[in-house]
């Protein structure tokens, strides 16, 4: 691989490192305030809406200038949406301010990869993105852990330095110094030298090529049944973060910094799946996956039964090996699609929109089952079971589609 990707890589990692020890600490200061068991899975509904209601515009602003500068400004409002936390903004609206970045983050990060590389290294490059993105997960969700530690904070605490003077300021800090890291790498990215679109004016326009874009994804034989998958695995991805924390605290007895642990034991489960699919996973063969996303589906249920640590790690990490292998495979395949058929900054800002679609309206159903009273466990096996069944009907869709043409033809000049 090229020196530029081995930066991107940087970059990736202390953006998402720092994502990931935020929404810990967010989670802390939502504790702090005593807000309300429904309002942490709001967290994530706060981040991703602005991949939602932004996606007509975020897309043609990727593909209007080098990408590595989209990446640097966006870095640069998560560091805000951070600092909004630092003075008291509720957690809510200052991490849907550092969602605002990441929207504008996610076309350049993934779009360069499509401008950057050729089509048959895109599944390695995916697995090498997704792995190092999940290796950020995993020291993420540790760091934050760590950050709302008041046995780790006290003694810097103790040293009395000026305007460090709660354990929330320091881990804001923190994370704040990792984005910094992000943009630094940012400056580095080199221009692929694909021609930029300007960015046109008219938000009419932009939407209306928004909504075409989109047609023409989900009308793509291959291009939705990836599309789907991505976006189911996904919407479930972000649910379970949730699931593990409320399922390690009602079953296991675990607090906030213990459970955030747990996460990380599902990313390196990730990893291993992500690296896994990178060596053995060729792009004309992405589709045969599918039937780890039914596996994936059918594992989280068994979480009701587990009370003892031992035997839940064993499981989390299955369950993320079933979808780091699923998702990379889907990745690379939706990218190469979206890049042919209408470009990739505009490609990823669709992924983004229906991906995050499905985060909102997964999180936000959490949340509301939660808030009706029902119990984790009874969520859990229900989640698990749409899983299982949602990857499914896909895959008969799949089969329906090639039973009309040949769909896999579509990729015949990839090796």
């Amino acid at each position: 691989m090229p020196l530029g990707f081995y930066l991107i890589m940087a970059a990736q990692f202390f953006s998402a490192l720092a994502d990931n020890a935020l929404l810990v600490v967010a989670i802390h200061a939502l504790n702090g305030l005593n807000a309300p068991l429904w309002q942490i899975p709001l967290l994530k509904f706060f981040f991703t809406v602005s991949y939602v209601l932004l996606a007509p515009f975020v897309g043609a602003f990727a593909d209007s200038m080098p990408k590595g500068r989209v990446m640097f400004l966006s870095n640069g409002i998560k560091v805000i949406g951070a600092g909004l936390m630092l003075v008291h903004l509720h957690p809510l609206l200052a991490y849907a301010v550092v969602g605002l970045g990441a929207a504008a983050y996610s076309p350049a990060k993934y779009g360069i990869l499509t401008e950057y590389l050729p089509h048959n290294r895109l599944v390695v490059a995916n697995g090498w993105i997704e792995g190092l993105t999940v290796g950020a997960i995993i020291l993420g969700v540790l760091l934050g852990g760590f950050l709302v530690d008041a046995r780790v904070l006290d003694p810097i605490l103790r040293l009395a330095i000026p305007g460090l003077d709660s354990e929330l300021t320091v881990a804001l800090l923190v994370v704040a110094l990792l984005y910094v890291a992000a943009a630094v790498f940012n400056c580095f990215i080199p221009d692929t030298g694909v021609d930029h679109k300007p960015l046109k004016g008219n938000p009419i326009y932009l939407v209306h090529d928004f909504a075409h874009c989109l047609k023409l994804l989900w009308r793509d034989r291959l291009g939705q049944i990836s599309l789907g998958l991505t976006t189911l695995f996904w919407g479930a991805g972000a649910t379970l973060q949730f699931v593990v924390i409320d399922w390690a605290a009602t079953n296991l007895g675990l607090n906030l910094s213990q459970s955030s642990k747990l996460q990380g034991v599902v990313a390196i489960g990730i990893a291993i799946g992500a690296v896994a699919a990178a060596r053995l996973v060729s792009l004309k063969g992405a589709v045969r996956v599918i039937p780890l996303g039914i596996v994936m589906g059918l594992l989280v249920p068994l979480l009701v039964a587990v009370r003892d640590v031992g035997l839940a790690l064993p499981l989390l990490v299955m369950v993320g090996a079933c979808a780091g292998f699923f998702v990379v495979p889907m990745n690379a395949l939706l990218q190469h699609r979206g890049h042919i058929l209408m470009g990739a900054g505009h490609s990823i800002a669709i992924q983004n929109f229906n991906e995050n679609l499905a985060i909102l309206i997964m999180t936000g159903l959490y949340a509301a089952l939660l808030g009706f009273g029902l119990s984790v466990s009874l969520v859990i096996v229900l989640f698990g079971l749409f899983v299982a069944l949602s990857t499914y009907l896909i895959g008969r869709k799949h089969v329906s589609n090639q039973k009309k043409c040949d769909v896999l033809a579509l990729l015949d000049h990839v090796s």
